[in-house]
C-alpha cells in the first residue's frame, strides 16, 4: 500500500497538505524522519465558554475512514489541557489559557493502527501558540516618582522621565502600545505621550509662592484608543531652591542699652535680615559700615544667620554715652542669573545706649616704681599713689594696704593723700623688693574697691663686713718648712657694689709681729697663710688660732676680724696629715708591750670565771613560778585605783615611773635573791621618814615605788623573770586624809571619828561604822 502524509485542518477551517512520495510499506517501517514541517494550531487566550474550545484537527491519508487509525496526542498538556479525538484526530482545549503565563505549547501527533498500535505514520511534533488578547493594562513598576525642579526654570525644561510596563504581546496588535498623559497638575507641567518625559509647561514657577506640586499621569495602551486599558501613577516635584530673593531688615532701626561693665567680648546685640529663600541661598554676612568698627565687631551666627554684635573695648559713661551703628547684610552666595533683580543686600541702624554703674576707684598708674634707701629713717616718704572715682560722682578716696603683700607691716599709706612711708627699719639683704598692693575705696561706697600696684626696690648701703667666704679647716704639718702656703682664704660681702666687691687682707696689729705665721694678700680679693717657721710640735701646741682682718672697698669701709683655727697634724712624707689635735695616750716608760699584753689576758680570765660562776648559780636554782599551768606574762593586770579624793588632780603621773627608769641599775638580776638587800640605795625605812602626806607629790610616788621595788628584789618567792607588778596607791592631798588602817599604831586604835558624821552624806556610811564607839561596843557585848 501506499504511505500515507499527515495533514492539519486548524480550528478555521483550512487544511494545509504536507509533500509526500510514494514508497513501499517496508520502506515506511525504516522512515524516522519527513521532509516537512508541521503548521501550527492558534488558540485564542482567556476562552470563558462553557464548552471544550475547538482547537484543530490531524488527519493520515492512511485514514481509510474504516476506523482502522488510532490518533495519539502526547506532549506539553497533552493530558491536561489538550484532548484528541481519537478516530476523528479533532483537538480540543479544556482549560483557559493565558498568553502572559505560556505563549507555546509543544505536542507530537502519531497516527497508529487501532489493532496492533503499529504506528502508520511517524511522530511528528506541531505547536499550538497561544493568541493574544487586550487583557492587562499598563503598569508602573517603579511606583510612586519623586522629582524636582529649580525654581524660575525655562518652558520646557525636563524634570523627569516615567515609564509604563504591559504584559500583553508587543508583537500582536495594539495591546502592548502605551500612551502618555497628564490627569492631574495641568497647567503647570506636561508629558510626551511616548516617551513619558515631564516638562514645565510654565516659565518662572516661583517657589516662595509654591514649592510643591503632585502630578497623576496615565498610561493607555490600544494606542489609547476606546476600549484600551490604562494604569496611573502620581509624582512628586518639588521646586528647589534658587537665590532669588534679596534679604531686608525688618525694622530700619534698632535700639539696645548695656550697663558701662559689660565685659570685652560680650554680645551687644543680635539683628538679623530676613530672607524668602532657604539653604545656602540665605546665608549673610553682615558687616559695620558706621561709627564704631574700632569699639564694635559683627559676626554671623552660622544656626540662626543673625548678626551678633559683639563688644572689643571697655565701654566709658563718661567718656561717651551713646553709639550709632550702621550694618549691612549681603546674600554670601549669590546668583549672577538673577544680578538683574537688584543689590542683595540691605542696611540698618542699632543705637546703643550706655548706662551708668558705680565703678570701682582707678589709678593713675596701674603700677607705680618707688627705690629707697635701706638706711632710711622709720617714717621716711617713699613715694605717693594717686586714684580718682571715674564716676561722675567724683567721690572721695580712702588708701590702705593690702596686708597679704606685707605681712611684716613695713609700710604705711596715709588714708588721704596716699604717700607711702616706712613704718620699720629695712634691710636690703632680707628684702631687696617689696611689692605691694595699694587699695582704695569710695568714701561713699566702701564696696567699691580698686586695687594699684606699688614696686619699691631698695638700694644698699655698706652695712655689712666683709666675711670669710667658708669656715676654713687649716692643717698644718709637723714638718712644714718656713715659707710654706698652708691656706688660701677668700671673703664675702652681703652688700652689693656696683663695681664689685675689692677685700683687703691683712694681720692685726696684735699679731703682725707673731713668730708663727704671716699674711700675704694676693690683690685678687684671696690671701694666703703662710708659715714663718719650721718645727712645729703636737706636744707643744695643738691648734693656733690666728686672727684675720678683711678690709671692704665700700663707702665707708667696713672691716671684720675672722679667726683662723690651724691645727698641727701628724704627716707623711708626701704632706698627708695622718692624725690631728690632741697627742694619744702614751704607757708609762717602764710599762713595756708584752707586760700589758700579760695583764690584758689575766683580765678576760677573770671575766671568764665571773660568767660561769653565775652561769652554773643560776641552773642550780629552781624556777620560781607562781603557778605551772599559768603564765604570769599572759595575765591581764587590773588597776583599781581608788583615787585621792577631790583635789587629787595628778594621781595618774607617770614621771617617777620613767624616772626610775634611770635610777635603777637594769643589770639587777629577777631570777636570784641578791646578797645584798638592794642594788641602789633605797631610801631609809618609813620610821624616820615623814608620813606620805607630807611629801611633795613626786616624791610620795618614788618612795612609795622604791618600798614597793625593794620588796620584791628580797622577795624569795619572786618569779625568775620581771613581771608586771600592782601599785595601789590612794593618793594624797584628800582632807580626809588616808582612811586605811595600814598606817595604824594598833588594831584598837582610839582615835575618835565622830567628825565624820559633819562630812555630809557621802560619808555617812563611814561615821556608822567608826563613829559613836563607846555604843557599838557596849551593844556589842550586850549581844
Amino acid at each position: 500500500s501506499n504511505l500515507g502524509c499527515w495533514g492539519l485542518i486548524s480550528a478555521s477551517g483550512g487544511q494545509n497538505q504536507a509533500q509526500h512520495t510514494t514508497v513501499g510499506p517496508w520502506e515506511m517501517l525504516r522512515r524516522h524522519k519527513r521532509s516537512w514541517v508541521w503548521n501550527q494550531f492558534f488558540v485564542l487566550e482567556e476562552y470563558t465558554g462553557e464548552e471544550p474550545l475547538y482547537v484543530g484537527k490531524l488527519h493520515s491519508d492512511v485514514d481509510k475512514g474504516d476506523g482502522k487509525v488510532k490518533y495519539v496526542l502526547s506532549g506539553e498538556g497533552s493530558t491536561s489541557i489538550f484532548t484528541i479525538d481519537e478516530n476523528t484526530g479533532d483537538i480540543h482545549a479544556t482549560k483557559r489559557l493565558d498568553r502572559e503565563e505560556q505563549a507555546y505549547y509543544t505536542l507530537q501527533a502519531q497516527a497508529v493502527d487501532r489493532i496492533t498500535n503499529i504506528p502508520v505514520e511517524p511522530r511528528s511534533e506541531f505547536l499550538v501558540k497561544v493568541q493574544d488578547i487586550n487583557d492587562n493594562e499598563p503598569k508602573f513598576m517603579d511606583g510612586h516618582y519623586m522629582a524636582g525642579v529649580p525654581e524660575m526654570s525655562a518652558l520646557g525644561t525636563m524634570v523627569v522621565q516615567v515609564a509604563a510596563t504591559d504584559a500583553d504581546d508587543p508583537t500582536y496588535g495594539n495591546s502592548a502600545r502605551v500612551v502618555y498623559s497628564i490627569i492631574s497638575g495641568q497647567p503647570y507641567f506636561s508629558v510626551e505621550p511616548k516617551t513619558g518625559i515631564i516638562r514645565t509647561a510654565l516659565p518662572n514657577m516661583d517657589r516662595e509662592v509654591k514649592d510643591q506640586y503632585v502630578l497623576v499621569i496615565q498610561a493607555k495602551d490600544m494606542v489609547g484608543q476606546m476600549g484600551g486599558l490604562s494604569g496611573t501613577t502620581s509624582v512628586t516635584i518639588t521646586l528647589t531652591d534658587v537665590n532669588d530673593n534679596p534679604p531686608h531688615f525688618s525694622r530700619k532701626n534698632y535700639q539696645y542699652t548695656v550697663l558701662e561693665s559689660l565685659p570685652v567680648a560680650s554680645v551687644v546685640a543680635r539683628v538679623k535680615a530676613v530672607d524668602a529663600d532657604i539653604g545656602p541661598n540665605a546665608e549673610m554676612e553682615y558687616r559695620i559700615i558706621e561709627d564704631g568698627p574700632g569699639l564694635f565687631n559683627i559676626t554671623t551666627d552660622e544656626d540662626t544667620q543673625e548678626g551678633v554684635i559683639i563688644l572689643q573695648k571697655s565701654l566709658d559713661f563718661e567718656t561717651k554715652n551713646s553709639f550709632n551703628v550702621r550694618i549691612k547684610a549681603t546674600n554670601r552666595n549669590i546668583d549672577p542669573a538673577f544680578v538683574h533683580l537688584g543689590s542683595f543686600s540691605d542696611t540698618t541702624s542699632v543705637k546703643v545706649t550706655v548706662k551708668d554703674v558705680n565703678e570701682s576707684p582707678v589709678f593713675s598708674a596701674q603700677l607705680s616704681r618707688m627705690v629707697i634707701s635701706e638706711d632710711a629713717r622709720v617714717g621716711t616718704s617713699i613715694g605717693r599713689v594717686s586714684a580718682h572715682d571715674p564716676d561722675t560722682s567724683n567721690s572721695a578716696i580712702r588708701y590702705s594696704i593690702d596686708r597679704n603683700t606685707d605681712l611684716e607691716r613695713i609700710f604705711n599709706v596715709d588714708a588721704l593723700s596716699g604717700v607711702i612711708s616706712t613704718a620699720k627699719p629695712l634691710d636690703r639683704e632680707v628684702n631687696s623688693v617689696h611689692n605691694l598692693t595699694i587699695l582704695a575705696m569710695e568714701s561713699q561706697d566702701p564696696t567699691k574697691i580698686g586695687k594699684g600696684f606699688v614696686a619699691i626696690t631698695v638700694l644698699d648701703i655698706n652695712d655689712n663686713a666683709p666675711v670669710f667666704a667658708i669656715a676654713y679647716e687649716t692643717l698644718l704639718c709637723e714638718n712644714a718648712a718656713p715659707g710654706q702656703v698652708i691656706q688660701t682664704i677668700s671673703a664675702v660681702d652681703k652688700d652689693e657694689s656696683p663695681s664689685g666687691h675689692l677685700f683687703y687682707f691683712a694681720l692685726p696689729a696684735s699679731v703682725v709681729s707673731n713668730s708663727n705665721f704671716t699674711l700675704r694678700d694676693n690683690k685678687d680679693n684671696t690671701a694666703s697663710i703662710v708659715t714663718k717657721r719650721g718645727g712645729f710640735r703636737r706636744q707643744e701646741q695643738m691648734l693656733y688660732r690666728l686672727p684675720v682682718l678683711i678690709v671692704d672697698n665700700g663707702s665707708p669701709a667696713l672691716s671684720s676680724t675672722n679667726t683662723l683655727s690651724v691645727n698641727v697634724c701628724d704627716c707623711d712624707s708626701d704632706g698627708v696629715a695622718q692624725s690631728c689635735g690632741a697627742m694619744p695616750y702614751t704607757l708609762p716608760a717602764g710599762l713595756s708591750t708584752g707586760a700589758l699584753v700579760a695583764i690584758l689576758g689575766c683580765i678576760i680570765t677573770l671575766l671568764v670565771m665571773v660568767l660561769m660562776i653565775m652561769s652554773m648559780r643560776q641552773r642550780k636554782k629552781e624556777p620560781l613560778i607562781l603557778e605551772e599551768e599559768r603564765d604570769v606574762r599572759e595575765n591581764i593586770v587590773r588597776y583599781d585605783d581608788e583615787g585621792g579624793g577631790e583635789e587629787d588632780t595628778e594621781a595618774f603621773d607617770m614621771v617617777a615611773l620613767r624616772n626610775l627608769n634611770v635610777i635603777r641599775d637594769p643589770k639587777v638580776r629577777r631570777d636570784v635573791i641578791p646578797d645584798t638587800h638592794t642594788f641602789f640605795p633605797y631610801p631609809t625605812s618609813s620610821s624616820s621618814q615623814p608620813v606620805h602626806k607630807t611629801l611633795p607629790d613626786n616624791v610620795v610616788f618614788r618612795k612609795f615605788i622604791w618600798d614597793r621595788l625593794k620588796d620584791a628584789d628580797v622577795e624569795p618567792s619572786a618569779p625568775p623573770y620581771d613581771s608586771l607588778q600592782t601599785y595601789t596607791f590612794e593618793g594624797s592631798g584628800s582632807v580626809a586624809e588616808s582612811l586605811s588602817s595600814l598606817e595604824s599604831l594598833s588594831t584598837d586604835s582610839e582615835q575618835n571619828y565622830d567628825y565624820l558624821s559633819t562630812w555630809g552624806p557621802r560619808f555617812k556610811k563611814l561615821a556608822d561604822l567608826y563613829g559613836n564607839s563607846d555604843s557599838n561596843s557596849n551593844g556589842n557585848s550586850m549581844s
